[in-house]
């Protein structure tokens, strides 16, 4: 094959210099991540014997910033004239956070405490860097090609499922848990090296007026897809962590399968998101924006009905079981992508990170309502009974769409002030034309 054929084979935008350094950090960063997902917890565990408690502790203080920080810091960053520039200093902060534990672990003075504290300033600067990437995003990609550009970065993030825990654990055997997480702090350095290299024009900053904290939330209130949008997700939400708050548990403990074969259904089901990432875009454009959506939403939760179907002989059960994780996850990525895509066309740049925050803000708010319905209704009803309740409430959450207008749009809507594309015309956004392939 000519090299000219394996430029044309490349997606289009990873031929523009600008998309693709981007995506290149965002791919880096999104793998050290899934490494910090391993080594943290077996750092508490292996270096510090964390109990079910601390554990607990540990997860909490990684989740909350979510819940504090998403409004307070969308509101922040709409004021900002360089979204970049914070999401950079996100990247630093974040590897200079998980730097302390190693150096700490080196001198003998590694602390639970410690752990909590870094879980949750973690979480704060990725919330910060959330926040941000919103706008920059609209600011590299033009509205066209917004379900293709969300496919590369959802695939990026399937293949971080897929590869990182793999890799993570190699390094915890290798290096230990605490210095594992050196591969992490470098991954959000080159996240920020290449962030660094691109300068896209942001939009302007929003003015501060009276109001300005809570418009974000305003704005989710009174636009009514985007209230389906929200009203669907929040409802998958919380049957969803119903749902995964007891799935070992009973995998382990009713069906029997051990560690092994779970670990072998979590890679079963990043392959699936992988080809869920890669197919999204060839879905979008054959039955549209919207039925993507009801169709992503549909292959999400359906399949989940399987698991507490599955019965009889052990093979049979596994089988199941593989079956209905790599279907749920293909059809959680068509989901990311359709949803990513409308939002970015939908949500004005004035107001992009406060609408993102207070999104977000709702939405990990269902996330321990969710796990706390799990366990009490998994104590009361039984496993299986509170499995069935989690998956048909999941799946039950597409008629929040099905009456708005986003079920019925086809097309995304062009962004204000954008005009179509004109065939052989370089992105201004990226600043090189197409076909360029250095990094």
């Amino acid at each position: 094959m000519s090299e000219m054929a394996l430029v044309e084979r490349i997606p289009a935008l990873l031929r523009e210099r600008t998309f693709r350094r981007y995506w290149t950090g965002q791919t880096i960063s999104l793998a050290g991540d899934q490494i910090s997902l391993i080594a943290i917890p077996l750092a508490a565990v292996l270096a510090l014997g964390a109990d079910a408690t601390a554990m607990g502790l540990l997860k909490t203080a990684e989740l909350l910033p979510a819940l504090l920080f998403n409004l307070p810091l969308g509101a922040w960053a709409d004021r900002q004239a360089s979204r970049r520039r914070a999401m950079i200093a996100a990247d630093i902060g974040r590897a200079a956070l998980v730097l302390t534990l190693p150096v700490a672990y080196a001198l003998d003075a590694l602390t639970l405490g410690q752990l909590y504290a870094v879980a949750f300033g973690i979480g704060a600067l990725t919330v910060l860097f959330e926040v941000c990437n919103a706008t920059l995003f609209v600011a590299l990609v033009p509205t066209e090609r917004y379900v293709q550009a969300n496919s590369l970065v959802n695939g990026s993030r399937s293949m971080a499922w897929l590869a990182g825990p793999g890799v993570g654990g190699l390094l915890v055997q290798f290096l230990t848990a605490p210095f594992a997480l050196v591969a992490d702090a470098v991954t959000y350095l080159v996240s920020a090296g290449y962030l660094a290299r691109i300068k896209p024009v942001e939009p302007a900053p929003a003015p501060v007026a009276k109001g300005h904290f809570t418009e974000g939330l305003r704005w989710v209130i009174r636009e009514r897809s985007m209230r389906a949008l929200f009203a669907a997700s929040g409802t998958v939400q919380f049957f969803n962590l119903m749902f995964h708050t007891l799935f070992v548990l009973y995998a382990t403990t009713e069906l029997g399968i051990d560690a092994g074969l779970l670990g072998l259904m979590l890679a079963a089901g990043a392959v699936g998101g992988l080809l869920g990432a890669v197919g999204s875009g060839a879905v979008v454009r054959r039955i549209g924006i919207g039925r993507s959506l009801v169709a992503g939403f549909l292959g999400f939760t359906a399949p989940l009905l399987l698991v507490p179907l599955a019965d009889g002989p052990l093979p049979l059960v596994v089988g199941v079981l593989f079956v209905a994780e790599f279907l749920s996850c293909a059809g959680v990525m068509i989901v990311d992508v359709a949803a990513g895509s409308f939002q970015m066309a939908v949500i004005p740049d004035a107001v992009r990170a406060r609408v993102m925050g207070a999104y977000r803000t709702l939405n990990h708010g269902f996330r321990p309502l969710g796990a706390l319905a799990g366990g009490l209704l998994g104590t009361a009803v039984g496993l299986r009974p509170t499995l069935w309740i989690a998956t048909a409430g999941a799946v039950l959450a597409v008629l929040w769409l099905l009456p708005s207008p986003l079920a019925r749009m086809r097309e995304l809507p062009v962004r204000e002030g954008e005009s179509e594309p004109v065939d052989g015309e370089s992105d201004e956004r990226s600043g090189s034309p197409e076909g360029r392939l250095p990094v």
